[in-house]
């Protein structure tokens, strides 16, 4: 099976005390591949016909299956729609969710017993680890505990999974999004990637959508399809906020999302009743820790001076997308590794960091540095490569690597950047100076809103708690933000202000 997930067969020991723990996936087979989880959530219409028809054929309530290769035989004849509809009552009375038995939510619950038994079994098995750990998360921010199904229908708990689409992650975020919540992405670094961090912003997140629809059918169809297709689904509804009742207005894959989830909790809920268990074997569970390090070690230097298994230290890791921790500032780098191989790897730390320290000039000269009044130079007639490096006290190679010149070729009018933000040389102007700090943030009252500027770095979920956690769906429908993800620096923003501040 292409997607199999695997096991190490490596006993390490556990002399150490560790905080977290792992578990360990094949790195090379992250992709989708059947039976992924969108093959698990993606039924056809033809397997549901059959069910349907059934569905259609009741005595008194009962369900009859005496024909049809839909359950196993021992649950045929207990399993009736009378007896889910019991059960679903009281799964509704369990849980803040709007539980309702329909003939969709059944439809979903038989296929997924008939052709998914062994996959769930699965997933059973995987849920003992991830399920503490976003039960914690949903627990700070007093979310349903039962939220936590809604990454096995994300991601299959796959933690590096990659849809069609682009989203990736336990809690699949689209790229515009991860940035709305502070999820740091760049070519090194995916923070998707990460359980802790992804954990927290997806309940960011999910807060936000109810809180701005009020209801956890809307809410849910908003975290698949974004809330500018649940407005509109609602606006052509005539106003009616009912999921089952918009589903025909929203996208087909949202259409099923709700009814899947539902389904998904009946099941792990229910497990036991329908022969459900946990498959061991399928992953390996090692006792770990993480550590904070500097930037600049690679994955084959920790490999060396550790002996851990490279796609070990991958599984551990995935966050760093290209086998390298890089230095980020005022960004904290971790390291997870096995326990018994902390001492080792913390024994030559100091020699690792020598190492790296070693290419180190050559790594900061390879940066592109983005180009600002405060940090460039204007090239005149006259000027070239060497003078302009020699009048700023840096090096030719500093010069080109920062602004990525190939050629010695330059024009007048030309900026450079002459500086790595560590310090300012040149000859800069205070009325520069003061030019640069004026566009920063602004408030200007107007019409009871005021106007923010965008600056370097914001986004919709940082902006939000700049102004007294004004929620992000108020900021874009007051902005026409729906299928803006990526702010620009310069952006004019209304931020609503308070009725205290208008009366002011």
């Amino acid at each position: 099976m292409k997607n199999q997930l695997i096991f190490y067969l490596l006993i390490f020991s556990t002399s150490l005390t560790a905080q977290n723990s792992a578990m360990v996936f094949d790195h090379k087979d992250y992709s989708n591949s059947e039976p992924s989880y969108a093959g698990l959530y993606n039924v056809s219409l033809s397997q549901l016909i059959p069910v349907e028809q059934n569905l259609e054929r009741k005595e008194e309530g009962l369900l009859l299956i005496k024909n049809l290769d839909l359950l196993d035989l021992s649950d045929s004849e207990r399993f009736s729609s009378l007896f889910l509809k019991e059960q679903l009552k009281k799964l509704d009375l369990a849980t803040p969710f709007n539980v309702q038995h329909n003939a969709t939510l059944e439809r979903f619950i038989r296929v997924y017993l008939r052709d998914r038994k062994a996959y769930f079994n699965r997933l059973i098995n995987k849920s003992e680890y991830y399920f503490p750990v976003f039960e914690q998360h949903l627990d700070k921010y007093d979310l349903p505990l039962e939220l936590k199904y809604l990454a096995v229908v994300e991601s299959a708990l796959n933690p590096v999974a990659i849809s069609p689409s682009g989203a990736k992650g336990l809690w699949q975020f689209m790229y515009g999004t991860a940035l709305d919540y502070d999820l740091y992405i760049d070519s090194y670094v995916d923070e998707r990637f990460d359980l802790m961090k992804s954990t927290q912003a997806a309940c960011a997140y999910l807060n936000n959508l109810y809180n701005s629809f009020g209801n956890w059918d809307l809410a849910l169809a908003a975290y698949n399809s974004g809330p500018g297709n649940v407005r509109k689904a609602i606006k052509r509804a005539g106003g009616n906020k009912n999921y089952w009742e918009i589903r025909q207005y929203l996208p087909r894959e949202t259409s099923s999302y709700v009814p899947a989830f539902y389904a998904t909790m009946y099941l792990f809920t229910h497990s036991e009743f329908h022969g459900l268990r946990s498959v061991k074997g399928e992953v390996s569970y090692f006792e770990t820790d993480t550590i904070q390090v500097r930037g600049g070690l690679t994955f084959d230097a920790i490999k060396k001076n550790t002996g851990i298994d490279i796609e070990l230290l991958r599984s551990f890791n995935p966050v760093y997308k290209k086998d390298l921790i890089p230095e980020l500032k005022e960004k904290t780098m971790t390291l997870t590794l096995p326990v018994n191989l902390i001492p080792r790897f913390m024994a030559s730390e100091t020699e690792l960091y020598n190492r790296a320290n070693r290419t180190e000039n050559i790594q900061e000269t390879s940066k592109v540095i983005p180009i600002t009044v405060l940090n460039s130079y204007l090239v005149t007639n006259g000027d070239n490569l060497s003078s302009i490096a020699k009048k700023h006290q840096i090096s030719l190679e500093q010069l080109k690597n920062w602004n990525g010149l190939d050629s010695n070729f330059l024009i007048s009018g030309q900026r450079l950047v002459v500086t790595d933000h560590k310090k300012y040389t040149g000859n800069i102007s205070k009325k520069v100076k003061l030019i640069e700090k004026s566009q920063t943030q602004e408030y200007e009252a107007k019409n009871g809103f005021a106007n923010y500027t965008v600056e370097y770095g914001d986004t919709l979920f940082k902006i939000s708690r700049k102004f007294g956690n004004i929620s992000i769906s108020d900021l874009r429908i007051m902005n026409d933000l729906d299928n803006v993800n990526n702010l620009k620096p310069g952006t004019k923003l209304k931020i609503k202000k308070r009725s205290s501040e208008v009366q002011n």
